[in-house]
């Protein structure tokens, strides 16, 4: 199993509508093949001092895979595909972390 931390900078004034259109493609991408987790995040306002942020502008993805073969199989998915075109004008930038347990 492997797990994905999918950080993705949004535009001033387009969560909402970032966040709308991401949920409307969870359900496809619970049903692949391979897919243990897939949620989106925001962060919480904790006041814990270690903790950076909370940042406005950022959307975590929080998921887990059974392997790397799926996590590739996803990211060329028509859904993933078409998402990422519906998306592409909200976003500033994304970066992945991918982890395997300890």
């Amino acid at each position: 199993m492997i797990h994905v931390i999918a950080t993705i900078s949004v535009k001033p004034g387009c969560n909402a509508q970032f966040v709308k259109i991401f949920k409307q493609n969870v359900p496809n991408v619970l049903a692949e093949d391979g897919c243990i987790r897939y949620e989106p995040t925001t962060d919480a306002d904790s006041g814990l001092p270690v903790q950076v942020g909370p940042r406005g502008n950022v959307v975590t993805i929080v998921e887990a895979w059974e392997s790397l073969d799926h996590l590739f199989a996803h990211l060329k998915a028509p859904h993933m595909l078409a998402y990422k075109e519906r998306t592409k004008d909200l976003t500033d930038g994304v970066s992945l972390q991918v982890l395997t347990p300890a």
